[in-house]
């Protein structure tokens, strides 16, 4: 371990980038944060700027590198993954807003698809179901919309990608345009087993190869980053899914290891190790990365709506003058009061898959205040991830015997302990909360000889924080019981819409 080396780490993330400049004995050195512009053009619909969010990129990146006050060695990138980007090669210029992971504009396409009979045979291949969330189907709407834009990718003209092959293609003047495979998975269009792009996919999904990045290993030279983006020449060295780099960034090389990010969404992973586990439970099988930062497995529940909530009650009812503020309003109440909130706000994720379900708040008496919405709100966090996990245990058949946990709502210390409660497991917090940086960092760093192995990586992250189950059984069980009361609610809603009728 070289002490004078140091990398950027980009944050890539839903509503802002984050970026990080870290030495090679774990400290950081340099950080910055920027929020980008939100669209939604319809409801259900959710876009971005791409332009703008390479803007902010850019910006961070050079704030943090100046603050720092280092050489950087190497760029690793992470993520939100299932946004896609569409692009002219020969500018750079993006031809369509970005279409974000929370947009549900093609949940008549995903329906169209099953109906045909094709998700057994989408599932199989890609470890994915047939929901909006994923980013093919969003390239099938665009070229549907746009037909200039199909014939535009047919000869050559486009190219296309998560938002990690964006950012390496304009930090590359557009030299390299890549990707890798956490990030390939997640696009309904990429077979787990060969690794690679799937022919019979894009057929189906309509979606011209020609537009696809070469898809890597998430360890290894993407590319150099030109001296005109960011101020200075160096590799692009590593990538991933953000919720992949996170498991990295845990240290979550073997299986049965767990960890779960709080963010806009919540996702949980389970590592696997060499060899995918199709699920039986409502769970995706994904690419995850070894301790080496090369190909493996995992399995993953996926809460759309877990900060996200809490953003909602800030910024959209006016209940919360900032997100701080949650914590001090969840303590002050003795109890939920029988107020329960299912965030379905862009349909359930995990175990459910209900793409029409929308959020629902029952239990409301006159005595509910602002403070049991934003409790609700906590509490729903907690009890999504107890969902995911059991859904987890039973298709791998392990059990879980602690969660690691990160994002920015893992800083709260009450859901942190409602979480080890709700879960009858310890729960594990480390002293930097922002692995999927850390994870983006380590991938990078193990490419260029910043570290010699992960377990390296590891040993330079000191300090972590447990939090121990203190429910008792009876309270346990009636907080869980109420919550499946609530999500039985909200799937009975989305009926109505025709969504699927609720069987559990």
């Amino acid at each position: 371990m070289n002490q004078d080396k140091a990398v950027l780490a980009i944050d890539q993330g839903t509503t802002g980038t984050t970026c990080l400049v870290i030495r090679a004995d774990g400290q950081v050195l340099g950080r910055g944060y920027s929020e980008f512009t939100q669209h939604f053009p319809r409801p259900g619909w959710v876009e971005h700027d791409a332009e703008e969010i390479w803007e902010v990129t850019r910006r961070v990146a050079r704030g943090a590198v100046e603050r720092a006050g280092v050489e950087i060695t190497a760029i690793g990138i992470t993520n939100r993954r299932e946004t896609v980007v569409v692009w002219e090669r020969a500018s750079g210029r993006p031809v369509h807003r970005a279409i974000v992971w929370q947009d549900r504009r093609t949940a008549e396409i995903c329906r169209e698809l099953k109906e045909a009979g094709h998700e057994e045979r989408v599932r199989r291949k890609t470890g994915l179901v047939l929901d909006p969330y994923f980013s093919g189907t969003k390239l099938t709407w665009l070229f549907r919309e746009e037909p200039e834009l199909r014939r535009r990718a047919e000869r050559g003209e486009l190219a296309a990608g998560t938002v990690d092959a964006w950012l390496i293609y304009r930090l590359t003047g557009g030299r390299a345009h890549a990707t890798e495979h956490t990030n390939a998975s997640r696009t309904l269009l990429y077979d787990l087993y060969s690794r690679g792009w799937d022919d019979e996919l894009l057929a189906l999904l309509e979606v011209p190869r020609a537009i696809l990045p070469e898809v890597r290993p998430s360890s290894g030279v993407f590319g150099i980053a030109a001296a005109d983006a960011l101020g200075f020449e160096a590799p692009v060295a590593g990538a991933a899914g953000d919720q992949q780099a996170a498991l990295f960034g845990q240290g979550c090389w073997q299986p049965g290891l767990a960890k779960n990010t709080y963010g806009t969404g919540a996702f949980l992973l389970l590592y696997l190790g060499g060899e995918p586990v199709p699920s039986r439970h409502g769970l995706l099988t994904t690419a995850a990365c070894d301790a080496k930062g090369q190909p493996a497995y995992a399995l993953e529940g996926s809460v759309f709506i877990a900060g996200a909530a809490i953003q909602w009650l800030r910024d959209g009812l006016g209940v919360i003058r900032s997100a701080g503020e949650a914590e001090g309003l969840a303590k002050s109440l003795a109890g939920n009061d029988g107020v329960y909130f299912v965030p379905a706000f862009v349909g359930l994720g995990a175990p459910y898959w209900e793409p029409e379900a929308r959020g629902t708040i029952v239990g409301l008496t006159r005595g509910t205040t602002r403070a049991h919405l934003v409790r609700a709100a906590l509490e729903a966090m907690a009890y999504s991830t107890l969902d995911v996990l059991k859904a987890m245990e039973a298709d791998a058949g392990v059990p879980v015997a602690e969660l690691r946990v990160d994002g920015g709502a893992s800083a709260n210390d009450w859901l942190m302990q409602l979480q080890a409660g709700v879960l009858g497991v310890p729960v594990r917090r480390p002293a930097v909360v922002e692995t999927t940086a850390l994870g983006a960092a380590a991938l990078a760093g193990l490419a260029t000889g910043v570290w010699d192995s992960g377990q390296a990586f590891l040993d330079t992250q000191a300090g972590s924080q447990g939090f121990e189950p203190l429910l008792d059984g009876g309270e346990r069980e009636a907080l869980i019981e109420g919550w499946r009361r609530a999500v039985r609610a909200a799937r009975v809603w989305s009926e109505r819409s025709g969504g699927a009728r609720p069987d559990g």
